[in-house]
Protein backbone atom coordinates (compact mmCIF):
# COMPACT_ATOMS: atom_id res chain seq x y z
CA UNK A 1 0.00 0.00 0.00
CA UNK A 2 2.70 2.05 0.90
CA UNK A 3 4.44 1.53 -2.58
CA UNK A 4 1.42 2.31 -4.73
CA UNK A 5 1.13 5.70 -2.76
CA UNK A 6 4.88 6.45 -4.77
CA UNK A 7 3.48 5.21 -8.43
CA UNK A 8 7.19 2.69 -8.71
CA UNK A 9 33.39 -39.05 -15.64
CA UNK A 10 30.55 -41.16 -13.87
CA UNK A 11 31.42 -43.30 -11.28
CA UNK A 12 31.00 -47.07 -11.55
CA UNK A 13 28.22 -48.25 -9.52
CA UNK A 14 28.97 -50.71 -6.78
CA UNK A 15 27.62 -54.19 -6.61
CA UNK A 16 25.09 -53.69 -3.73
CA UNK A 17 25.61 -55.42 -0.44
CA UNK A 18 23.59 -58.03 1.13
CA UNK A 19 21.98 -56.43 4.04
CA UNK A 20 20.96 -58.41 6.99
CA UNK A 21 17.55 -58.61 8.40
CA UNK A 22 16.64 -56.63 11.26
CA UNK A 23 16.23 -57.91 14.23
CA UNK A 24 12.49 -58.09 15.46
CA UNK A 25 11.29 -56.00 17.85
CA UNK A 26 14.26 -53.22 16.41
CA UNK A 27 12.86 -50.57 13.65
CA UNK A 28 15.07 -50.02 10.90
CA UNK A 29 17.14 -46.75 11.07
CA UNK A 30 15.75 -44.38 8.66
CA UNK A 31 17.69 -42.25 6.62
CA UNK A 32 17.96 -38.52 8.23
CA UNK A 33 16.61 -35.81 5.99
CA UNK A 34 18.77 -33.31 4.41
CA UNK A 35 17.90 -29.86 5.91
CA UNK A 36 15.77 -27.82 3.50
CA UNK A 37 16.24 -24.03 3.27
CA UNK A 38 14.14 -22.14 0.83
CA UNK A 39 16.20 -18.88 -0.16
CA UNK A 40 14.41 -15.48 -0.47
CA UNK A 41 14.96 -13.36 -2.99
CA UNK A 42 17.22 -10.21 -3.55
CA UNK A 43 15.19 -7.21 -3.73
CA UNK A 44 16.17 -4.37 -6.81
CA UNK A 45 16.57 -0.89 -5.32
CA UNK A 46 14.51 2.07 -7.31
CA UNK A 47 17.05 4.61 -7.90
CA UNK A 48 15.18 7.68 -6.92
CA UNK A 49 16.34 8.37 -3.04
CA UNK A 50 12.71 9.28 -1.58
CA UNK A 51 11.33 6.17 -3.07
CA UNK A 52 14.01 3.86 -2.24
CA UNK A 53 13.64 5.03 1.30
CA UNK A 54 10.07 3.85 0.61
CA UNK A 55 10.58 0.37 -0.57
CA UNK A 56 13.51 -0.09 2.08
CA UNK A 57 10.82 0.72 4.62
CA UNK A 58 12.85 3.21 6.67
CA UNK A 59 9.86 5.48 7.39
CA UNK A 60 11.66 6.92 10.80
CA UNK A 61 14.02 8.24 8.31
CA UNK A 62 11.78 9.48 5.67
CA UNK A 63 10.01 11.87 8.60
CA UNK A 64 13.21 12.50 9.62
CA UNK A 65 14.98 14.15 7.00
CA UNK A 66 11.70 15.65 5.23
CA UNK A 67 13.00 18.93 5.17
CA UNK A 68 16.16 17.67 3.18
CA UNK A 69 13.74 16.76 0.11
CA UNK A 70 11.39 19.50 0.86
CA UNK A 71 11.62 20.29 -3.21
CA UNK A 72 11.35 16.58 -3.86
CA UNK A 73 7.61 16.08 -5.96
CA UNK A 74 7.10 12.97 -4.00
CA UNK A 75 7.82 13.89 -0.26
CA UNK A 76 5.01 15.32 1.19
CA UNK A 77 3.11 12.09 0.15
CA UNK A 78 5.97 9.77 1.38
CA UNK A 79 6.26 11.59 4.79
CA UNK A 80 2.49 11.16 5.14
CA UNK A 81 2.58 7.50 4.74
CA UNK A 82 5.78 7.06 6.80
CA UNK A 83 3.80 8.79 9.67
CA UNK A 84 0.93 6.23 8.59
CA UNK A 85 3.56 3.27 8.96
CA UNK A 86 4.66 4.39 12.60
CA UNK A 87 1.46 5.05 13.84
CA UNK A 88 0.35 1.37 12.59
CA UNK A 89 3.60 -0.42 13.98
CA UNK A 90 4.45 1.63 17.17
CA UNK A 91 2.86 1.63 20.01
CA UNK A 92 3.05 4.53 22.68
CA UNK A 93 4.63 3.64 26.19
CA UNK A 94 3.71 6.25 28.90
CA UNK A 95 6.01 7.71 31.32
CA UNK A 96 6.68 5.63 34.09
CA UNK A 97 8.91 4.30 36.67
CA UNK A 98 11.24 1.32 37.08
CA UNK A 99 13.44 -0.71 39.55
CA UNK A 100 16.73 -2.29 38.31
CA UNK A 101 18.30 -5.36 40.30
CA UNK A 102 21.59 -4.10 41.60
CA UNK A 103 22.85 -6.87 43.06
CA UNK A 104 22.69 -11.05 41.53
CA UNK A 105 20.23 -11.33 45.06
CA UNK A 106 16.58 -10.93 44.54
CA UNK A 107 15.45 -11.17 48.18
CA UNK A 108 13.26 -8.43 49.17
CA UNK A 109 14.87 -5.32 50.24
CA UNK A 110 18.22 -6.27 47.80
CA UNK A 111 19.77 -3.09 46.56
CA UNK A 112 17.94 -1.56 43.72
CA UNK A 113 18.05 1.31 41.51
CA UNK A 114 14.84 3.14 40.44
CA UNK A 115 15.08 5.23 37.02
CA UNK A 116 12.22 7.16 35.97
CA UNK A 117 11.25 6.83 31.49
CA UNK A 118 9.82 9.43 29.32
CA UNK A 119 7.04 8.40 26.80
CA UNK A 120 8.28 7.22 24.01
CA UNK A 121 7.28 4.97 20.69
CA UNK A 122 8.29 1.24 21.11
CA UNK A 123 7.61 -1.79 17.88
CA UNK A 124 4.42 -3.40 18.62
CA UNK A 125 6.85 -6.65 17.18
CA UNK A 126 10.49 -7.20 17.14
CA UNK A 127 12.36 -7.13 13.73
CA UNK A 128 11.55 -10.12 11.12
CA UNK A 129 14.08 -11.52 8.93
CA UNK A 130 12.05 -10.43 6.11
CA UNK A 131 13.00 -6.42 7.53
CA UNK A 132 16.22 -7.19 7.82
CA UNK A 133 16.69 -8.04 4.56
CA UNK A 134 16.05 -4.71 3.46
CA UNK A 135 19.01 -3.69 5.38
CA UNK A 136 21.14 -6.12 3.91
CA UNK A 137 20.14 -5.32 0.32
CA UNK A 138 20.67 -1.84 0.74
CA UNK A 139 24.31 -2.42 1.51
CA UNK A 140 24.39 -1.76 5.21
CA UNK A 141 27.13 -3.63 6.42
CA UNK A 142 29.05 -1.18 3.69
CA UNK A 143 28.01 1.19 5.01
CA UNK A 144 30.35 2.34 7.79
CA UNK A 145 28.18 5.42 8.64
CA UNK A 146 26.07 2.92 10.60
CA UNK A 147 28.99 1.62 12.86
CA UNK A 148 31.02 2.69 15.33
CA UNK A 149 34.58 3.10 14.45
CA UNK A 150 35.76 0.73 16.83
CA UNK A 151 33.60 -2.03 15.52
CA UNK A 152 34.49 -1.53 12.19
CA UNK A 153 37.64 -4.23 12.41
CA UNK A 154 34.85 -6.68 13.86
CA UNK A 155 32.71 -6.02 10.07
CA UNK A 156 34.28 -9.32 8.48
CA UNK A 157 32.97 -11.35 10.68
CA UNK A 158 29.43 -10.55 10.57
CA UNK A 159 28.83 -13.43 7.80
CA UNK A 160 26.22 -15.60 7.10
CA UNK A 161 26.58 -19.63 6.83
CA UNK A 162 28.10 -18.62 3.41
CA UNK A 163 30.40 -16.15 4.45
CA UNK A 164 28.15 -13.51 2.72
CA UNK A 165 27.18 -10.27 4.79
CA UNK A 166 24.46 -10.88 7.23
CA UNK A 167 23.03 -12.63 10.10
CA UNK A 168 24.59 -15.65 11.14
CA UNK A 169 21.96 -18.33 10.24
CA UNK A 170 21.78 -17.14 6.91
CA UNK A 171 23.03 -18.48 3.90
CA UNK A 172 24.35 -16.61 0.35
CA UNK A 173 23.09 -13.47 2.27
CA UNK A 174 19.58 -14.36 2.78
CA UNK A 175 16.85 -15.28 4.85
CA UNK A 176 14.70 -18.89 4.38
CA UNK A 177 11.70 -17.30 3.11
CA UNK A 178 9.56 -19.94 5.40
CA UNK A 179 10.76 -17.67 8.07
CA UNK A 180 10.39 -14.53 6.27
CA UNK A 181 8.08 -13.15 9.36
CA UNK A 182 10.07 -14.84 12.66
CA UNK A 183 12.50 -12.24 14.18
CA UNK A 184 15.91 -12.04 12.97
CA UNK A 185 18.71 -14.04 15.04
CA UNK A 186 22.10 -14.33 14.66
CA UNK A 187 22.86 -10.51 14.93
CA UNK A 188 25.01 -9.07 17.74
CA UNK A 189 24.18 -6.15 19.65
CA UNK A 190 25.94 -3.73 16.55
CA UNK A 191 23.86 -4.87 13.17
CA UNK A 192 20.88 -4.56 16.11
CA UNK A 193 21.78 -0.89 16.53
CA UNK A 194 22.94 -0.47 12.73
CA UNK A 195 20.00 -1.38 11.32
CA UNK A 196 18.02 0.69 14.06
CA UNK A 197 19.93 3.87 13.11
CA UNK A 198 19.35 3.00 9.00
CA UNK A 199 15.60 2.74 9.95
CA UNK A 200 15.36 6.09 11.33
CA UNK A 201 14.91 4.55 14.76
CA UNK A 202 17.11 3.53 17.82
CA UNK A 203 17.29 0.40 20.56
CA UNK A 204 15.20 0.76 23.82
CA UNK A 205 17.29 1.10 27.12
CA UNK A 206 16.91 -1.49 29.45
CA UNK A 207 14.90 0.66 31.48
CA UNK A 208 12.46 1.51 28.70
CA UNK A 209 12.03 -1.94 28.14
CA UNK A 210 11.30 -2.97 31.20
CA UNK A 211 8.54 -0.47 31.42
CA UNK A 212 6.82 -1.38 28.53
CA UNK A 213 7.00 -4.88 29.67
CA UNK A 214 5.45 -3.98 33.77
CA UNK A 215 3.60 -1.05 32.88
CA UNK A 216 4.43 0.63 35.86
CA UNK A 217 3.08 3.83 35.72
CA UNK A 218 2.91 5.94 38.63
CA UNK A 219 -0.62 6.08 40.38
CA UNK A 220 -2.13 5.39 43.08
CA UNK A 221 -2.10 1.84 43.33
CA UNK A 222 1.45 1.49 41.82
CA UNK A 223 0.78 -1.98 39.46
CA UNK A 224 3.85 -3.71 38.59
CA UNK A 225 2.87 -5.90 36.66
CA UNK A 226 5.38 -9.49 36.60
CA UNK A 227 4.38 -10.01 32.87
CA UNK A 228 2.88 -7.52 29.70
CA UNK A 229 -0.53 -9.59 30.49
CA UNK A 230 -0.70 -9.87 34.37
CA UNK A 231 0.93 -11.13 37.46
CA UNK A 232 0.32 -15.10 36.64
CA UNK A 233 2.94 -17.16 33.96
CA UNK A 234 0.77 -18.46 31.53
CA UNK A 235 2.05 -19.98 28.80
CA UNK A 236 -0.18 -20.27 26.58
CA UNK A 237 0.60 -16.45 26.15
CA UNK A 238 4.10 -16.70 25.42
CA UNK A 239 6.52 -18.93 23.52
CA UNK A 240 8.81 -20.13 26.37
CA UNK A 241 10.38 -24.11 27.00
CA UNK A 242 7.44 -25.02 28.83
CA UNK A 243 5.14 -23.97 25.63
CA UNK A 244 6.28 -26.70 24.03
CA UNK A 245 7.27 -24.96 21.11
CA UNK A 246 10.26 -25.98 19.86
CA UNK A 247 11.55 -22.93 18.17
CA UNK A 248 10.74 -19.30 16.88
CA UNK A 249 6.81 -18.34 15.65
CA UNK A 250 5.45 -15.29 13.69
CA UNK A 251 6.14 -11.98 15.66
CA UNK A 252 2.34 -11.52 15.79
CA UNK A 253 1.64 -14.87 16.90
CA UNK A 254 -0.02 -14.67 21.11
CA UNK A 255 -1.96 -11.46 21.02
CA UNK A 256 -3.32 -12.49 24.32
CA UNK A 257 0.11 -11.55 25.42
CA UNK A 258 0.17 -8.51 24.89
CA UNK A 259 0.71 -5.32 26.49
CA UNK A 260 -1.84 -3.01 27.34
CA UNK A 261 -1.10 -1.00 23.97
CA UNK A 262 -0.44 -3.87 22.11
CA UNK A 263 3.29 -4.30 22.09
CA UNK A 264 3.59 -8.37 21.47
CA UNK A 265 5.88 -11.04 22.91
CA UNK A 266 7.62 -9.37 24.84
CA UNK A 267 8.00 -12.15 27.19
CA UNK A 268 9.14 -15.53 25.25
CA UNK A 269 10.24 -15.97 21.84
CA UNK A 270 13.55 -14.17 21.25
CA UNK A 271 15.56 -12.63 23.92
CA UNK A 272 15.62 -9.16 22.68
CA UNK A 273 18.95 -6.65 22.70
CA UNK A 274 18.94 -3.35 25.12
CA UNK A 275 20.89 -0.68 24.85
CA UNK A 276 22.51 -0.46 27.99
CA UNK A 277 25.47 -2.03 29.47
CA UNK A 278 24.82 -5.07 31.58
CA UNK A 279 26.28 -4.98 34.85
CA UNK A 280 25.78 -6.60 38.77
CA UNK A 281 27.55 -6.29 41.62
CA UNK A 282 27.46 -8.69 44.35
CA UNK A 283 26.16 -7.80 48.14
CA UNK A 284 29.11 -6.57 49.07
CA UNK A 285 29.43 -4.19 46.35
CA UNK A 286 32.16 -6.16 43.87
CA UNK A 287 31.50 -6.26 40.16
CA UNK A 288 30.17 -9.94 39.13
CA UNK A 289 31.44 -9.51 35.58
CA UNK A 290 34.57 -9.00 34.25
CA UNK A 291 35.90 -6.62 31.94
CA UNK A 292 34.02 -7.58 28.98
CA UNK A 293 32.03 -5.57 27.31
CA UNK A 294 27.84 -6.93 27.79
CA UNK A 295 24.95 -5.60 26.43
CA UNK A 296 21.58 -6.52 28.64
CA UNK A 297 19.00 -9.04 26.72
CA UNK A 298 15.75 -8.78 27.81
CA UNK A 299 12.23 -11.28 27.70
CA UNK A 300 13.73 -14.82 27.63
CA UNK A 301 13.33 -16.94 24.63
CA UNK A 302 11.18 -20.01 23.38
CA UNK A 303 14.53 -21.98 25.02
CA UNK A 304 14.42 -20.25 28.14
CA UNK A 305 13.66 -22.85 30.82
CA UNK A 306 13.71 -20.90 34.21
CA UNK A 307 10.29 -18.96 34.24
CA UNK A 308 11.51 -16.65 36.66
CA UNK A 309 14.00 -15.55 33.94
CA UNK A 310 10.57 -14.99 31.35
CA UNK A 311 9.27 -11.80 33.14
CA UNK A 312 9.33 -8.07 32.46
CA UNK A 313 12.18 -7.43 35.44
CA UNK A 314 14.50 -10.02 34.61
CA UNK A 315 17.88 -8.96 33.20
CA UNK A 316 20.86 -10.57 32.43
CA UNK A 317 23.71 -9.84 29.28
CA UNK A 318 25.53 -11.41 26.77
CA UNK A 319 29.12 -9.84 25.18
CA UNK A 320 27.74 -7.40 22.78
CA UNK A 321 29.39 -9.49 19.39
CA UNK A 322 27.72 -12.45 20.49
CA UNK A 323 25.32 -13.85 17.21
CA UNK A 324 23.34 -16.29 18.71
CA UNK A 325 20.12 -17.97 18.11
CA UNK A 326 17.79 -16.96 20.18
CA UNK A 327 18.34 -13.40 20.14
CA UNK A 328 16.68 -10.55 18.19
CA UNK A 329 15.75 -6.90 18.84
CA UNK A 330 12.85 -4.24 18.44
CA UNK A 331 12.68 -0.72 17.71
CA UNK A 332 11.92 2.18 19.61
CA UNK A 333 10.95 6.01 18.11
CA UNK A 334 12.00 8.89 20.46
CA UNK A 335 8.29 11.18 20.33
CA UNK A 336 10.22 14.42 19.70
CA UNK A 337 11.94 12.20 16.43
CA UNK A 338 8.59 12.21 14.96
CA UNK A 339 8.34 16.07 13.69
CA UNK A 340 10.89 16.00 10.46
CA UNK A 341 14.28 17.64 11.23
CA UNK A 342 16.90 18.19 9.14
CA UNK A 343 20.13 15.20 9.73
CA UNK A 344 23.70 15.10 9.01
CA UNK A 345 24.50 11.42 7.08
CA UNK A 346 22.29 8.95 5.53
CA UNK A 347 23.10 10.18 1.89
CA UNK A 348 21.63 7.24 0.48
Amino acid sequence: MVLKLLGFKQAERAKPKAVAPAKAGRPTPKARPTPVYEPAEHIVLEEDPVQRHMQLERFGSVVRHRERWKDHPLIEAAFQAAVEEIDRTFAIVPEGFVSLAMTTTDFPGAAEEDVETEPFLLARCCVTNRQYQLFVDSGGYADLDLWPADVWPHLINFKDQTEQPGPRFWRDGVHDQRLADHPVVGICYYEAAAFAHWAGYRLPTGAEWQMAASWRIRSSAHVLRRYPWGDALDTSRCNIWASNVGGTTPVDAYPTGAAPNGALQLIGNVWEWADSDYFVTDDSGRMVVGDMLLKEIRGGAYDTYFPAQATSCFRTGLPSLARVHNVGFRCVVDLSNTSPAPAEGDRK
